[in-house]
């Protein structure tokens, strides 16, 4: 059978799109012939549809008042066929239930094809026949990963469910050795700028294990402050076309999960050749900025006077991680005291500046795990954001837009063919949402005929810092953000309203960096880039948005896990929450400490009727009055945490 392509039947009323399909199995397909309107695929009608295919639906004659259905009548193209799930074992063969929540039938595999399957192992596969939409897919064992519940089978099963891979293949860690070998740079010394002897080090978290970027710093003769960024130079040893390249093509991200990192590169290149370790001579890229003496005064403007990129040569003279500069800059003393302090007062100020233009800054704090030997969370915490955080990302920015406004920010250079970080103006329709939303809360955000700017967003979340709308509003905001991506077509960056925008500073983990790191290392040879090799750029930049896409769900998956397996041993403790949500089932809460979001249900809910009342985003109890909006604090019990569909059951106190 082709599983590419089934056809059932043909009708003149046919359109073509992307079926959507929620947990219920229930369907929806979006097309370009109905914008304004999705078409309801009842589970009888999606004859083997599954979530995010390309199908073709006939249109039902539609009633008045009633949504648009159809039916699927063709695959055009199967969006996946690869699924991880739970082995139930049967006379006769075996059953594989997906995790895929929105995989809503579960696939069939032959005795003889799982006998290598025990009941309740953690399996990799693969539909190999459904042609009949009441008989279930049939399907073959990839990989048994191993026990479900295991820490590292979820973490892999994590992987593997979305496409991606966890270890590197034979060929690709043998050509990383061979790289490593040949590596001397001693040759590269003369054809680099030699920064060598400038203070250099790095600043990085306490588990880092890979060093992408360092930071130098020096007074000039004429006073000037000189900051150089440099960053690993991944591009001099993967080269183009090689097995490398195309398994960093293929990756296109490095992906962090709870308790590791399944890297882009093998290690003995993210970890050791590439890595900006202390005390050793390094190859890297380097953007080198000049700036005047007043820009070290606090609340100054900075002056950029100039800035300089190019292949360099450093030697790192110390690992920081954020927490022991950070030290150095409270205490006021310490090693490279000076050098840190400058370089906190010289952030403060670009970021001021930023915001000034209007940059959006969601202030989310990083959720954080102390796992046991064995991957078991004995407690949760959240990660504050410290001056040497936004330090490091002041001057990662900076870098970032600087190469990105040296490539075409002229406008001779605007046709260059180029890979540029992009983030587009939000949804109208989502932004009016928005308003209505924060109206109800007791805020007002601007929406005309062309939206809200940049800085109106970023006046908003200065106004609600420290309040107790503060967690609602920004999930809310950063809900109607579109998703920034990659593409050779620059749009500029709403975000951090940048009219230019890239990705420089990470090469080891991304792989656009890599195509930056080319593409600007051509231009500084004033190298042409032939017109034809824009169509190669603009699908790659595609390709690594998807491939980013999936890393992220990955990561979040991972912490959803976390904090679901965090509190299943915590049924009946109470705890304060914050309401995130108000749907006509249940009231969604998010725990004060841990950031676990769980659900109270309308139908444990005995001491009133509850209404949703839409416009204000409450629910209100029909013979109290009681009402539970959004960002009200509440108490809360754990009454269930099920690992299985990753879910946390609470009741309000």
């Amino acid at each position: 059978m082709n599983l590419e392509k089934k056809e059932v039947k043909r009708h003149s009323q046919e359109i073509e799109g992307i079926l959507k399909v929620t947990r219920k199995g229930l369907g929806f397909v979006s097309s370009e012939a109905y914008p304004e309107e999705d078409i309801g695929i009842d589970p009888a009608f999606l004859n083997t549809g599954l979530n995010k295919d390309r199908v073709k639906v006939f249109i039902h004659p539609k009633k008045d008042g009633e949504r648009m259905t159809g039916e699927i009548t063709e695959i055009v193209f199967r969006n996946k066929l690869d699924f991880v799930g739970t082995a139930k074992k049967i006379d006769g063969g075996c059953f594989i239930v997906p995790d895929d929540q929105k995989m809503y039938v579960d696939i069939f595999v032959p005795s003889h094809k799982a006998s290598a399957v025990s009941d309740g192992d953690k399996v990799f596969v693969k539909i190999t026949d459904w042609s009949d939409q009441k008989r279930g897919p049939l399907g073959e064992i990839i990989k048994v990963i191993g026990k479900a519940g295991d820490n590292n089978v979820e973490m892999e099963a994590l992987v593997l469910e979305r496409g991606m891979s966890t270890s590197f293949p034979p060929a690709v860690e043998e050509a990383a050795e061979k790289v490593k070998e040949l590596a001397g740079i001693e040759k590269e010394v003369s054809v680099r700028k030699d920064m060598r002897g400038v203070t250099t080090f790095t600043i990085d978290p306490k588990d880092a294990k890979d060093f992408d970027d360092a930071l130098s710093f020096r007074i000039l003769p004429n006073k000037e402050i000189e900051i150089g960024v440099h960053i690993a130079d991944v591009s001099h040893f993967v080269r183009p076309g090689s097995v490398l390249d195309k398994e960093a093509t293929k990756r296109g991200t490095s992906i962090y999960l709870v308790d590791r990192t399944i890297p882009m590169l093998p290690e003995v290149l993210s970890n050791d050749l590439c890595s900006l370790k202390p005390n050793e001579d390094k190859l890297t890229f380097s953007a080198v900025f000049n700036f005047s003496p007043e820009s070290l005064q606090e609340g100054k403007k900075t002056s950029v006077t100039k800035a300089w990129f190019g292949k360099t040569i450093i030697h790192s003279n110390k690992r920081f991680t954020y927490e022991d500069a950070q030290e150095v800059i409270d205490k006021k003393q310490g090693i490279f005291f000076d050098e840190l302090n400058s370089m906190n007062v010289l952030a403060k100020n670009l970021e001021k500046e930023r915001e000034e233009k209007g940059a959006i800054s969601f202030e989310r704090d990083e959720v954080k795990f102390i796992l046991d030997p064995k991957g078991k969370p004995l407690g949760v915490y959240r990660k504050k954001t410290m001056d040497t955080n936004k330090l490091v990302e002041n001057f990662m920015l900076l870098a970032n837009h600087k190469v990105a406004d040296f490539i075409s920010g002229k406008d001779e250079n605007i046709d260059r063919t180029f890979v540029y970080r992009v983030h587009d103006v939000p949804d109208k329709d989502r932004v009016t949402e928005l308003s209505n939303f924060i109206k109800s809360l007791g805020y007002e955000l601007k929406v005309d005929g062309r939206g809200p700017s940049s800085k109106d967003i970023s006046a908003l979340l200065k106004k609600i810092k420290g309040r107790k709308e503060q967690g609602v509003i920004e999930t809310a905001a950063m809900r109607t953000m579109t998703r920034a991506v990659y593409s050779t077509k620059n749009i500029g960056h709403f975000g951090l309203s940048l009219s230019h925008y890239t990705h420089f500073t990470s090469p080891i983990r991304r792989y656009p960096d890599v195509l930056v790191h080319r593409l600007l290392e051509r231009y500084l040879r004033d190298e042409k880039v032939p017109a034809s090799d824009l169509s190669q750029y603009e699908a790659m930049s595609r390709y690594a948005s998807e491939m980013e896409q999936l890393a992220t769900d990955a990561e979040r998956a991972s912490i959803k896990y976390k904090q679901v397996e965090y509190m299943s041993d915590k049924v009946g403790n109470a705890y304060n929450g914050t309401i995130s949500g108000v749907t006509e089932w249940g009231i969604y809460i998010e725990e004060e400490e841990t950031k676990s979001e769980g659900m109270a249900p309308l139908r444990n809910m005995r001491d009133d009727f509850y209404t949703l009342d839409e416009k204000n985003y409450c629910l209100v109890g029909e013979r109290t009055g009681k009402k539970y909006s959004l960002g009200d604090k509440i108490k809360i019990k754990v009454v269930k945490a099920d690992l299985e569909r990753r879910s946390i059951d609470y009741q309000i106190l």
